[in-house]
Parts: C-alpha cells; structure tokens; sequence
C-alpha cells in the first residue's frame, strides 16, 4: 500500500526588507513553516522583493519576470503560505503585488476544467504596529479565494503591537505562549485541509461532486 503523500508548503514573504535584513514578517513566517515541518511537511519561502516580479495580471510578463518560477513552486505545493507587514492598515504593496500575479490563475484551468489553483489550502501570517490585522486577513483571504485557493477555519497567526510604539514582533525576547497556541491551531487545520484534498479533488467542471462513503 503506498504511503500518504508527501505535503509541500511555499512561504512567500511580502515584507518589504529585502536579503537578509531582520524582519518580523519573516520571524513569524518561519516560525509556522517550522511548525508544519515538524508534522513531516517540505517546507520553502522566498521573500518576493528579492525578486523582480514584473507588474501585471498574467502567469508571465515577459522577459525578465521572475514570477513563472516563483508560480511553479506555488503550483508544487499544496499548502500557501503568505506573509505580509501591515502599513497604512493594508496588505504591503509586495503583497498587493503577489495576489496581482496569483489572478492569472482565473484563466488558467486543467484537463477537468478546474483552476489550476484548485486543491491547495493557504495559511497567512501578519505583523505590525497598528490596528489592521482582521481588515488585511480578510482583504488577503479574499482575493485568494477568488482565484481559487481553500481557506481553512482558523488559519491566520497575527501579532499586533502596541499603537503607535516602537517594539516589533522580531524584537520580543521569546515568542508569545498566545501565538504559539495560535500557530500549532493554524498549522494543524491548514494541513488537515490540504491532505483532505490531496485524497480528494474538486469535481471536474460540470460535474457533481462525489462523497467517499467510510
């Protein structure tokens, strides 16, 4: 009998540091890659603004675009994870960016006439310094969904700091016992999602869908 799949999950960073600057984004996003890695999962991240990913709304800009390969390591895993900064209330502007790119998949479907997105669950991460976290969530969580990735129940971990002060998520001397519990809740849902539909798929266009009977 074959074993269960093996599960990937790709972390793209929207902070808006790039290299190897310090980052609460990135403290966060690794914290909960970790955190799947310890259930067997493959895990890899990228900070997006290391890499020129041209303006626009399609799976390739042309040349130069460094997007069609960051696209094949999104459709390579079956887990999504987003990380971005709040500024100004708002997803980063790399963020805004990444789910430009990410609608080409509106266009995009596969031999069933699905999405090419479809069967992929997604994670999001936040940090700031100011109010904002639900507002990006949902505005992040939507624009996902519209191109066809699964949000599970729970699956965002956020860290919102003091208004208007000065002490970031990568400055705390430990993590949060809070977002400790909220990323093993988070990793544990959004994991569960995705191998149910690893085993499961969406049924093809036009198609009912058909239940498993235990």
């Amino acid at each position: 009998m074959a074993g269960p799949k093996t599960i990937r999950a790709f972390g793209i960073n929207c902070t808006l540091k790039g290299g190897d600057a310090e980052s609460s984004t990135d403290l966060l996003l690794s914290q909960f890659l970790n955190r799947l890695g310890r259930d067997g999962v493959e895990t890899a991240s990228i900070r997006a603004v290391d890499h020129d990913i041209k303006p626009g709304i399609t799976a390739d800009e042309g040349p130069g675009d460094a997007w069609p390969a960051i696209r094949r390591q999104v459709l390579d895993a079956q887990i999504l994870v987003i990380g971005t900064p709040i500024w100004l209330g708002q997803p980063s502007s790399v963020c805004k960016r990444v789910l430009e790119r990410l609608n080409a998949f509106l266009t995009e479907t596969d031999e069933a006439g699905r999405l090419r997105s479809y069967g992929r669950a997604v994670a999001l991460v936040v940090v700031g310094n100011e109010d904002g976290a639900h507002h990006v969530a949902a505005e992040v969580y939507q624009g996902l969904a519209d191109v066809g990735f699964t949000i599970p129940p729970n699956a965002v971990v956020y860290w919102v700091g003091e208004a208007m002060g000065k002490t970031n998520y990568k400055d705390l001397p430990a993590m949060p016992d809070k977002i400790g519990t909220t990323i093993d809740l988070a990793a544990r849902n959004v994991l569960h999602l995705a191998r149910l539909l690893a085993e499961n798929q969406y049924p093809p266009d036009g198609q009912p869908a058909k239940f498993r009977e235990d």
